[in-house]
């Protein structure tokens, strides 16, 4: 079973190195500089990937958190534990290009818009998330507490979605032609797929690393509890 969860691994990180080489020689050597940001635009595709990536892995852990609560098996925690690491990391790098663009575009590195601002109260959230499950020590108190927190990060993601059509906001309209009002020329939508893909390859790659630390914690974790009883 190792064996071959190192196989997919090993796949895995193969197709991804390839996917961000030819990513990467798109973006910086195919594509023209946009009329008017000029190169910095091109922040756009890994800030766009990054928050699908992000985004993607949160729902997920939420579910894995939800197979906990349904059936009390603590791997699930594992998994969802794991899936927020990876997803806050690309949530971070969401908040991180975008403050950079910000600060070439509009020449300040943060304004309190409404979808800066949800999202970094998504980022909050999720950081708590963390940090409570390393303040407690019980395993099941602490799968359950995570589990709500996961709830109400999905929820502000929601937010975090619509904001720029609930709210007037700084932040740029849609690039993408899915949602009303978005679209990019033609040929320089694709690439923000492609990345997405490619970060999609190395999210699995490091959620796979981090569910197994996780659950070697977990065991761990039990034979230490075992050995205190005695």
């Amino acid at each position: 079973m190792t064996d071959t969860r190192d196989r997919i691994m090993l796949l895995l990180t193969a197709i991804c190195a390839v996917m961000l080489t030819v990513s990467l020689y798109k973006i910086f050597l195919v594509l023209p500089d946009e009329a008017n940001q000029g190169a910095i635009y091109r922040i756009v595709y890994v800030h766009v990937p990054a928050i699908f990536t992000g985004f993607t892995g949160f729902f997920v852990a939420l579910g894995g958190s939800a197979a906990y609560l349904a059936t009390g098996k603590l791997k699930y925690d594992a998994f969802a534990a794991a899936v927020t690491e990876v997803a806050l990391a690309f949530a971070t790098i969401v908040l991180a290009t975008g403050m950079i663009w910000g600060r070439i575009i509009w020449g300040i590195w943060w304004a309190w818009d409404a979808r800066l601002t949800t999202m970094l109260v998504c980022w909050l959230i999720y950081a708590g998330y963390l940090m409570l499950r390393r303040a407690i020590e019980e395993p099941t108190q602490r799968a359950r507490l995570s589990a709500v927190v996961s709830i109400f990060g999905c929820v502000d993601i929601l937010i975090v979605w619509k904001s720029i059509e609930w709210w007037r906001t700084q932040h740029p309209a849609p690039v993408l032609s899915v949602r009303d009002g978005g679209g990019m020329g033609p040929g320089m939508e694709a690439p923000i797929y492609w990345n997405w893909l490619a970060f999609m390859c190395l999210a699995v790659i490091l959620v796979m690393v981090r569910t197994r630390q996780e659950r070697m914690a977990g065991e761990i974790d039990s034979l230490r509890r075992m050995a205190h009883s005695y």
